[in-house]
């Protein structure tokens, strides 16, 4: 995948459509990110570089059961490279 912006943008749509909340914020997070589950909250640090913010994204999408159905086809075809991509 591209790392850019768009990329970013279009991962974090993913998880929202899950009910996940997305905040970057300073922390000293092992792996670069925190996730409070109850909550469905997600905490990335905002100081790492915008490739290991997409590389945790693609990570933390492919530890969850995404539901699909709440995809729209653009969201689905990135999911799908999200999936086949190794790290």
């Amino acid at each position: 995948m591209r790392i850019t912006k768009n990329t970013q943008e279009k991962l974090q749509a993913i998880l929202k459509t899950q009910g996940y909340t997305i905040r970057y914020e300073k922390g000293n997070f092992k792996g670069g990110y925190c996730m409070v589950m109850e909550q469905k909250t997600i905490v990335i640090n905002k100081f790492h570089p915008l490739e290991s913010k997409i590389n945790t994204l693609m990570e933390i999408i492919r530890q969850l059961e995404i539901v699909e159905d709440h995809l729209t086809p653009d969201l689905k075809k990135v999911y799908d490279k999200v999936i086949k991509t190794t790290v």
